[in-house]
């Protein structure tokens, strides 16, 4: 019996079609997971919705907000924007599992583009996450979250958001590739839950040392959580450095730089799996 190839297209479009195609055939797999295990989606959406619903009611009656203002108003932002840099874990747990299954072995094997396993992943993924942002502005609606000046501001700020998860992606995706055991997962958490915690979410980076608070307000995810802030009309730490006035500017900047590094990584590691 013999089996026909696909030739590889030629032109740069028809390459770009091609990639496309087999992109979002993987995507599709991963949807199909996802809907066959539903329990496991639920968890990771209900995750970050205990945490938040645990810093309104449990801590939020101790909490002094800058200026003024409800707590939940203050929270939220920071929230979803932990919750974009914490699917990071998701993604590598996707990846490396795949890898160490040789699921990425087979996938190697076959005629489609090299950028597909990758991409495919990537799309996934931004769709869950977007599915869990949804679900943290609904929690939030409903704790007494709201934005103030206006749809727009307001879809930017969401915009933003997603866009730092969309950098994270390509960070996840090639610590995967590069560690292919999940079981490595804890070894990212160590790397993951500090820099989360080391911004401005909780607390003010004027309230830390020196050193601790600029590293602090650099933190890409310091510089969407001001900018989601500030969109939304939500009460913020301020501060008068420079990172804390260009936050805007930062929260675009910071995903361009990760994502500029990390896709061609990714790419590039795939392609080089199983070369030795």
């Amino acid at each position: 019996m013999t089996i026909d190839v696909p030739a590889i297209p030629r032109t740069p479009a028809a390459r770009l079609r091609w990639a496309l195609s087999d992109g979002w055939t993987l995507t599709r797999r991963a949807l199909t997971h996802w809907a066959r295990r539903p329990a496991q989606v639920v968890v990771g959406l209900l995750f970050p919705v205990m945490v938040v619903l645990m810093f309104r009611y449990l801590f939020g009656g101790q909490m002094r907000v800058p200026g003024g203002g409800g707590y939940a108003e203050f929270l939220l932002p920071g929230m979803y924007a932990m919750t974009m840099a914490f699917g990071l874990e998701t993604t590598f747990a996707a990846i490396s599992g795949d890898a160490a299954k040789g699921v990425t072995d087979r996938f190697r094997s076959l005629p489609m583009a090299s950028s597909a396993v990758v991409t495919g992943r990537a799309a996934a993924d931004l769709l869950n996450s977007a599915l869990a942002l949804a679900l943290m502005i609904a929690c939030g609606l409903a704790v007494g979250w709201r934005w103030h000046d206006g749809p727009g501001r307001a879809l930017a700020a969401f915009g933003l958001l997603l866009l730092l998860r969309f950098a994270l992606l390509w960070a996840g995706i090639y610590l995967g590739l590069v560690a292919g055991n999940p079981e490595l997962l804890a070894a990212v958490q160590i790397l993951v839950w500090p820099v989360g915690f080391l911004s401005n979410v909780f607390a003010a980076p004027s309230t830390m040392p020196g050193w601790l608070g600029a590293v602090a307000e650099w933190n890409p995810l310091s510089a969407t959580v001001s900018a989601a802030r500030e969109l939304f009309g939500n009460p913020g730490w301020g501060g008068g450095s420079w990172a804390a006035r260009h936050s805007l500017l930062l929260a675009v900047l910071w995903p361009a730089l990760i994502t500029a590094i990390f896709f061609p990584l990714s790419v590039r590691r795939f392609r080089r799996l199983g070369s030795g």
